[in-house]
This record gives C-alpha cells, structure tokens and sequence, in this order.
C-alpha cells in the first residue's frame, strides 16, 4: 500500500537551515506545475504565486516576516495570493458581472483555491529533496506586503513557503493521534477523559517538557493562549485583516 507520495508525505518536516545551492529552473517549474494543478473552485485558479529569489527583495520584507533567518537564508520564497483580480478582469472584458465576487464567500473560495496550491508545492518540493517551511507571518501582516508585491484590489496574500536544499534533519514533529481528528458520518465531540487521553502523548514528549521549563508554565495549553497565540494579539491582528480586506475589496 505504501507508494512514494505518501513516504513524502509521512517524512514531512519543516526544514529552517537550507544550503547554499540554488534552485535551478526545470525544479522549479516543476514545483510550479504541481502547485498549479490542484483543486480549485469551479476551476477558475482563483491563486496567483510571487517568487522571490531575490535577496535585496527578501532583506526588505524581512521585517514583515518578523526578521526570521528563513525569511533570508532561503534560496527562494513562494508567497500564494487569494487572487480574483484575475477572474474579475476576465469577467469584465466578457462582459460579465464585475461586481459577482466582491465579497467575503469568493475571499473565502480564494484563500482555499491558493492553500490548496501552496500544499501542492509543499509536496511536490518535498518529493524532489527540498526542504519546506511555512511562514505563518504572512497573515499577521498581509497589509505589509501589499506594496512591496503591487497586489491590486482583490488580491490578498494568505500562504508563504520557504524552499532549499536541507542543512538539517530535524525530528518529525509529534502530532496528534488520528482519533483526535477524524470522526466517522457524524462529529464526536470530546469531553475532559477523552481530551486527557489524545494530548497525554503530547504533553509527554520531550520537547513539550523543554518548552514548559523554558516558559516556566504548567502546560502547554497555558504556552498558547500566554505566550504564542494570545488574546491582544489576536484581536489585534484580526482588525488588521479586516482592514486590509476592506481594502483590497473584499469587504
């Protein structure tokens, strides 16, 4: 049963040191080719994709990534865009309705059709020895990155992903058992035994051990909502996509 593809899949480890070799075209292309050959909303393609390989452009949106070193030391950035500028202009010079996708249901088509695209992207790299890694930045400052792309109204950036060569072989990071996450014809939700159950591996781990000494915390819940992912932040971060989505027509 177990075939190349899902040996990928199964291996997949977010990769943030990359060698210095360079990407060359024909892999690209074929990264490229992959990610635009996914499922898309009544096959409209509703994603565009910007890459970067430019340092000068990657040193002058480092800031915008929070200046991780990925956002620098990788060989090449992939950035997908909610995208129905493309659609609305082809509706336009066919003499369509303009005005059908102006609203958050196509923002919503559109950030699936290019998510869609990025995962493909991830794969395909992946299966050619590459090295991936998400850069969950973009949608903290989507407002930031506006300019520096030139994205005209009805575009919107939602996916980022770093690609290289490895310089590392990180371990695989620890992931919650399938009966956390599939339910059967209908959903099962969970009560305090069975949440005690599929996170006791989780909380077990070495490196959940790591983390709630270095934040001196008593669980790695508590590390979400205090420290990675919190409230104010959240709330601040969401009047940001509100705005910029106001912006970019969506709203």
């Amino acid at each position: 049963m177990m075939n190349t593809t899902l040996k990928t899949m199964l291996q997949h480890r977010s990769i943030r040191k990359f060698t210095a070799q360079e990407i060359d075209e024909q892999t690209l292309d074929l990264i490229l080719k992959a990610a635009c050959n996914g499922s898309t909303m009544g096959n409209m393609q509703l994603y565009s994709i910007i890459v970067t390989k430019d340092k000068e452009k990657m040193q002058a949106m480092a800031p915008f990534h929070f200046n991780q070193s990925i956002a620098t030391n990788a060989p090449l950035i992939l950035t997908f865009i909610a995208d129905f500028n493309r659609f609305n202009k082809y509706c336009e010079y066919r003499d369509a309705d303009t005005d059908a996708y102006s609203n958050l249901q196509s923002y919503h088509w559109a950030v699936i059709d290019a998510i869609i695209a990025a995962q493909n992207a991830c794969v395909a790299a992946e299966s050619l020895g590459l090295g991936i890694c998400w850069l969950g930045t973009i949608t903290y400052n989507a407002d930031k990155f506006i300019d520096p792309f030139q994205l005209p109204k009805h575009t919107l950036p939602v996916a980022c992903i770093a690609v290289g060569y490895p310089d590392e072989t990180p371990e695989l990071t620890d992931k919650l058992p399938l009966e956390a996450l599939v339910h059967y014809e209908a959903y099962n939700d969970y009560n305090r035994e069975s949440i005690d159950w599929l996170y006791a591996e989780k909380e077990a781990n070495t490196n959940t051990k790591k983390l709630l000494k270095e934040n001196n915390l008593p669980n790695l819940a508590r590390i979400f909502t205090e420290r990675r992912y919190t409230k104010a932040d959240n709330e601040h971060f969401a009047k940001v996509i509100e705005k910029v989505m106001k912006k970019q027509g969506f709203l």
